[in-house]
């Protein structure tokens, strides 16, 4: 091939690679989808922040131990179209919310659902 159509081809090749759209994305297999765990508690952080969401909720364990949780969710952009906002969980509010818990025991998990004490439920909340 000659020195000019290699330029070329390289040029286009890097273009191509540059124009195409990274689809990037961590696992989901820390969480044990096959178990819903209830966290009643208050909200100490809502953090509105790509690319995902974290709520930070305090609540007392079985023992009666303070413990702070942190519940991972959706994009600000795709919650935000079904209705959340920045100020959805605001700090000092009481909610109950719904997690898949971590497989290792760790006090996180991924969203499910959320009740507020209005009796106002977001995501899944039979």
């Amino acid at each position: 091939m000659k020195p000019a159509r290699l330029h070329i081809v390289a040029a286009l090749f890097v273009a191509g690679a540059v124009a195409t759209p990274v689809v990037a994305h961590h696992s989901g297999a820390m969480f044990d989808n096959t178990k819903t765990v209830e966290l009643t508690g208050t909200v100490k952080e809502f953090q509105w922040t790509n690319p995902h969401i974290w709520i930070q909720i305090e609540r007392q364990n079985t023992g009666g131990a303070k413990e702070e949780w942190s519940v991972e969710g959706g994009s600000p952009n795709s919650l935000s179209r079904n209705g959340w906002r920045k100020t959805t969980f605001a700090p000092g509010t009481a909610v109950s919310i719904r997690v898949n818990p971590m497989r290792d025991g760790s006090h996180a998990g991924n969203f499910v659902g959320a009740k507020f004490a209005d009796g106002k439920t977001i995501g899944r909340w039979e």
